[in-house]
């Protein structure tokens, strides 16, 4: 098992993506912390990956909030006594905050999808420096990389945002055994529900690949990132996108 007896705290992890990577990290031998704001969902994950003789517990988190993510560590260290993994992977997307000129909608988005990270990288990296070090996994966007018209400004502002920060925490803490690295993920579901089948096809065929991803795609590289076969890996940026932006 790649993460035998790691602690892992998965933000976002009731659904989509977060679940998925919170099910693999489970079954990779990790204790998971599954982390939301979703607190039916987050305990119905949790309880589930239990049920299978796994290892998981649910935390609500509203992961804007510095005393939510204070709260979070506690409970993480008084159940486990440590934390080695943290995967930021709570979002929102640009579609969700309406009026692409709106100045809420520009707050909303970094909060949710940069200040989250910032929050979540500082004081999980105070915990892990305590035990020896860690990896910190932070999830972008391809739209951290490059932009689209189609979604508010405020989404690849925010995602790249956690890109340049995700470097930025990479040199602050490597020298306490911190790894960060960002993940930029390219079109899959869920993030493509809401889009038409044209929408769709029109991705489909900007990717080399020529299909959408899936989740446990994302997940096995964020697996690795986490894992200490990335032990040498700080800094870095993974994309995992069929080839879109190399198009």
């Amino acid at each position: 098992m790649r993460l035998r007896d790691k602690v892992a705290i998965i933000t976002g992890g009731a659904h989509g993506m977060g679940e998925v990577e919170a099910r693999l990290f489970a079954e990779e031998g990790a204790k998971v912390i599954v982390a939301d704001v979703l607190s039916k969902e987050g305990a119905a994950v949790a309880a589930d990956i239990s049920a299978g003789q796994r290892q998981a517990r649910f935390v609500r988190i509203d992961v804007t909030a510095e005393a939510d993510w204070q709260r979070l560590m506690s409970e993480t260290i008084a159940a486990y006594g440590r934390l080695d993994i943290l995967v930021n992977n709570a979002g929102i997307s640009g579609s969700t905050v309406g009026d692409a000129d709106g100045l809420e909608g520009w707050q909303r988005l970094l909060a949710v999808n940069a200040t989250s990270v910032f929050l979540g990288t500082k004081l999980a990296a105070a915990e892990m420096a305590k035990t020896g070090g860690g990896s910190i996994v932070n999830i972008s966007s391809i739209m951290g990389i490059v932009a689209s018209e189609e979604s508010h400004p405020g989404y690849p502002a925010s995602k790249a945002a956690v890109r340049n920060y995700t470097k930025a925490a990479a040199c602050r803490y490597g020298p306490q055994g911190v790894r960060v690295n960002s993940v930029h993920p390219g079109y899959m579901p869920p993030m493509l529900n809401a889009t038409n089948a044209a929408g769709r096809e029109a991705k489909i065929a900007q990717t080399p690949l020529r299909r959408l991803g899936q989740p446990i795609e994302v997940a096995y590289g964020v697996l690795f990132l986490a894992s200490d076969e990335a032990s040498f890996v700080t800094g870095a940026e993974l994309v995992i996108d069929g080839g879109f932006i190399a198009h």
